[in-house]
């Protein structure tokens, strides 16, 4: 049977009470791609203010684009309720399993919606506030709605949601936008699909069987990984832009020249490996996804730490 045709038919987890329902209302919001986004914002934070920020508008803005981002992912989880069934790692969503009602769901993500973005409209500023919604109706409407499961390319320019909190976290410092936002927004954007295509390469029966057009579905395995590649060269190209544009130090640095080296190396075996006609367990794409966020990490921290340790390049002094 099609687990689409009776969602209430998936056994969900066992619990009952005021806090298992919280967590379950909570999981809609995907607290672990908050985590990564929260990666990016702080950090941006700290080289927009050229230091330390002030505390309290660093707890503003993470509040703030926590309840964004997790509205928006749970209005991901209402529209995708039918492709969650069918897909073996997202089958005991809360949706799925009817923890959650639909119309919950959707009162709850409106909800924080509107919280959100007044909150940091109030708080922070609404720069930030019209960005983070912004991303948020872009998200809903332009990747979950118009791209997923009509194009091959949707995490390329779906992405484009997840680099969002970088133009926020530096408006809420400056109230305003600069290139050196504009230049991380891009690596973020670039780092996207080989962030993202290994993990479709690992889930590409459970794409298919859901009928949605992830490159590892619609292409050959070479064919994403060559794509990988030319991404992987784009973000670590755009993320030493920075230099000449925001006169980063060392710290900022060494942090892109190391991480980007290795997520190059780990892109080219990816390559070489599909060129040589391995099977998904040969080629093992999970190995490149977990090392995208340790570059990610490392990357920001240098972001974060170069204006505290600034410590300039004599090309640039």
């Amino acid at each position: 049977m099609d687990p689409r045709a009776d969602l209430s038919a998936l056994h969900g987890p066992d619990g009952s009470g005021v806090k298992f329902l919280v967590g379950q209302y909570v999981s809609l919001m995907k607290p672990r791609i908050i985590e990564l986004l929260l990666i990016t914002t702080i950090p941006v934070m700290f080289l927009a203010e050229q230091g330390v920020p002030d505390l309290w508008l660093v707890v503003a803005t993470v509040v703030g684009g926590t309840l964004s981002a997790g509205a928006a992912n749970t209005l991901n989880c209402y529209i995708d309720r039918d492709i969650d069934a069918v897909m073996h790692r997202t089958s005991r969503r809360p949706l799925v399993t009817g923890t959650v009602s639909p119309r919950g769901a959707l009162v709850f993500g409106i909800s924080l919606a509107v919280v959100s973005t007044v909150w940091l409209g109030l708080l922070v500023n609404w720069l930030s506030a019209w960005l983070a919604l912004g991303a948020l109706l872009f998200y809903v409407f332009g990747y979950t709605l118009l791209l997923k499961r009509r194009t091959a390319q949707n995490i390329v320019w779906g992405g484009a949601a997840g680099c969002m909190p970088v133009l926020i976290g530096w408006s809420a410092v400056t109230g305003s936008l600069s290139w050196s936002a504009f230049i991380l927004f891009l690596v973020i954007f670039f780092w996207t699909p080989p962030h993202y295509w290994p993990l479709s390469l690992r889930y590409k029966d459970d794409y298919a069987t859901a009928h949605v057009p992830m490159l590892p579905v619609v292409e050959r395995f070479v064919v994403v990984a060559r794509q990988i590649v030319a991404y992987s060269w784009a973000m670590v190209l755009t993320s030493l832009a920075l230099l000449p544009v925001q006169h980063v130090g060392w710290v900022y640095t060494v942090a892109a020249v190391v991480a980007g080296g290795l997520f190059l190396t780990e892109a080219h075996r990816l390559l070489a490996k599909a060129r040589a006609g391995a099977a998904e367990d040969v080629l093992k794409p999970m190995r490149l996804f977990h090392f995208s966020i340790t570059y990610l990490t490392v990357l920001f921290v240098g972001v974060a730490l170069d204006p505290i340790w600034h410590l300039p390049l004599p090309f640039l002094s």
